[in-house]
């Protein structure tokens, strides 16, 4: 089976966020890749169980999207896609705009703001249907697919996220893995300097494990 066929599909990659209400109504979010219109009005975004967001908009009743594009900061998916809200301040430096009470990326080409409608369970991830209260342009960029961010931009997807599939190298070379993320470095790691950091999740080389 050749999962890259999968990468055709026409997924963006996007931020989800909402407030958590068990931290002052702070803002938080996560990424994900399984967005789509239902109705004129109404969205649909899939959130895995384990994802601190899937909690907090269950309790906010509301979410918003920010739509990325193919030159939003490198710095972005990393932070919403491989750390967790329970622990971090993912919005901590990150550039934003206040709309209708949820904060979006202001590095994004646009945004869709939505009351949550209605929710159906899956074994692994919570589908959020939302009534679209309010959407807006912010630039004129081309959007990132999903297959633009594993194309071109080499990124890995989210163990928690809807398309996340298992990889393992091609081929018998020596590789490391990061056990965070599931990058997988091909060469030498050990000649790389104490400071590398893996470049999908920012984590230290000590959390790689050799192939």
């Amino acid at each position: 089976m050749d999962i890259k066929a999968l990468w055709n599909l026409t997924y963006g990659v996007y931020v989800i966020s909402t407030i958590d209400l068990d931290n002052g109504g702070r803002a938080t979010g996560c990424i994900a890749n399984s967005a789509m219109q239902v109705t004129y009005d109404t969205v649909a975004v899939s959130i895995n169980h384990e994802n601190y967001t899937n909690q907090c908009i269950k309790k906010s009743k509301k979410f918003a999207i920010s739509i990325l594009g193919q030159n939003a900061d490198d710095n972005i998916i990393p932070v919403f896609g491989f750390q967790s809200g329970r622990e971090v301040d993912k919005f901590r430096g990150i550039e934003t705009k206040n709309i209708n009470g949820l904060s979006v990326i202001a590095d994004s080409t646009g945004y869709i703001i939505c009351d949550v409608d209605d929710i159906l369970e899956t074994e692994t991830h919570t589908v959020f249907l939302g009534k679209i209260n309010d959407c807006g342009r912010l630039k004129d960029e081309p959007v990132m697919t999903y297959e633009y961010y594993h194309r071109v931009k080499k990124g890995k997807s989210p163990k928690t996220a809807p398309t996340y599939i298992e990889e393992t190298p091609e081929h018998t070379e020596l590789a490391y893995k990061c056990t965070v993320c599931g990058y997988v470095y091909k060469g030498d790691l050990t000649k790389e300097p104490d400071d590398y950091l893996c470049p999908i999740c920012k984590q230290p080389k000590s959390v790689f494990v050799k192939l």
